[in-house]
């Protein structure tokens, strides 16, 4: 199992936010460069980068930076997210190196949108589903829809997507542990891998995690807890790699 570190970028600095809301962040540092290198350092074999102005206003604002951690850490995989709403966008950051994009709310707002982009970047999609009480939420998980993370993850992967990344927004960066229940559902109700992201406090975390990888659960994503330390990300990693 993967345990992927998160850098989400808000003004060029690494931030968390809590519940997905802007005016509740965290600065963690000023240079998301470096942190990268404080992951790659660790072992990590892929980022998760978020841009988290864009995710708001609906286009990259943190390019640039995911450009030079990108640059700096040639042989790491990349997944981003926050802001990608065209196919121009996409192709910038493929361009740039990024191995996959993570495509949020224009999937949930306009699903034929996916079809398109698995046909014209195969091998390169991923679909971010965030929810709260089975409910996907968008435009920064500022708006809750009416869809069914279920039916949703089902008809994304009939259109070809890598993965699906699933949320439970009402735990992320709160630090209560991760929604295992939700996240083994999800995963027993599709085919293509799913990553856990939301709510990983500690090692323990990881260890349930580690125990529904059978359901296809590959990965698991991780911010808050590796930055306050309740995590220790190298720790962690050895743990989730033994799955």
């Amino acid at each position: 199992m993967l345990l992927i570190p998160a850098i989400d970028l808000k003004d060029g600095k690494c931030v968390r936010l809590r519940q997905g809301r802007m005016e509740d962040d965290t600065v963690f540092s000023d240079d998301p460069v470096a942190v990268a290198g404080r992951w790659v350092g660790a072992g990590a074999k892929r980022l998760h980068l978020v841009d988290l102005d864009g995710a708001f206003a609906g286009k990259p604002r943190n390019a640039k930076t995911i450009h030079a951690i990108r640059e700096a850490y040639p042989d790491i995989e990349i997944q981003v997210g926050g802001g990608i709403r065209d196919e121009e966008t996409i192709q910038g950051y493929l361009n740039a190196g990024v191995d996959f994009v993570i495509i949020g709310t224009k999937a949930v707002s306009a699903p034929h949108f996916v079809s398109d982009v698995t046909a014209e970047f195969p091998n390169h999609i991923i679909i971010g589903l965030d929810a709260r009480d089975g409910k996907v939420a968008i435009d920064g998980w500022s708006k809750l829809s009416h869809h069914d993370v279920i039916d949703l993850a089902q008809k994304f992967e009939e259109d070809g997507v890598e993965a699906i990344i699933y949320t439970d927004i009402s735990r992320d960066g709160m630090m209560g542990g991760v929604n295992i229940e939700a996240t083994s559902r999800l995963a027993r109700a599709i085919h293509i891998p799913v990553i856990a992201s939301g709510g990983i406090t500690n090692i323990g975390d990881i260890k349930a995690l580690g125990e529904i990888v059978g359901d296809g659960v590959i990965g698991a994503i991780t911010g808050r807890a590796i930055y306050e330390g309740t995590l220790d990300f190298a720790e962690g990693l050895k743990l989730a790699e033994s799955f």
